[in-house]
């Protein structure tokens, strides 16, 4: 529409920031996919961090950055220091769900949630760009295919 035209243009949001080409969507999905694994505050504004650096549609990475909410943090970020003790070979510490527990272990958690943080990032967020790419391709395919067929 004219009205968000006009919006993008008074903030000089570029327009390739907002294309839905097959590249541009797939590093989307892997930037907020592997963004949206960090355990950190306001992730969005670290996917924004990324515009000088990255062409990408902003809309979509920062639609990844909510499959971490408030409902699915807990037991991704337990998954990930499970992870992470695993991988690293330290000893799991029993966990309680609540902030001061976290405030007084975050020495002893850190570098296992952050080891298991970078793995599920890395592995999520591959396959993302590859399902992204694969299924997209493959539309792309059945949609020649079936115009050819149309054609004869």
């Amino acid at each position: 529409s004219e009205k968000f035209k006009s919006l993008l243009k008074k903030y000089k949001v570029p327009p390739e920031y907002l294309s839905t080409n097959r590249k541009m969507v797939a590093r989307a999905v892997f930037l907020g996919i592997f963004i949206a694994f960090i355990p950190m505050p306001m992730q969005m504004l670290l996917v924004l961090a990324f515009i000088p650096f990255f062409k990408f549609n902003v809309p979509i990475a920062l639609a990844m950055c909510w499959l971490s909410n408030p409902f699915t943090m807990p037991p991704m970020y337990y998954i990930e220091y499970l992870t992470g003790a695993y991988l690293i070979g330290s000893e799991i510490a029993p966990v309680q769900m609540t902030l001061d527990w976290f405030s007084e272990n975050i020495d002893d958690i850190f570098i296992p949630l952050y080891v298991g943080t970078f793995f599920f990032s890395a592995i999520g967020a591959s396959l993302g760009f590859w399902a992204v790419n694969h299924f997209w391709k493959g539309s792309v395919y059945k949609d020649r295919k079936q115009h050819r067929h149309h054609r004869k």
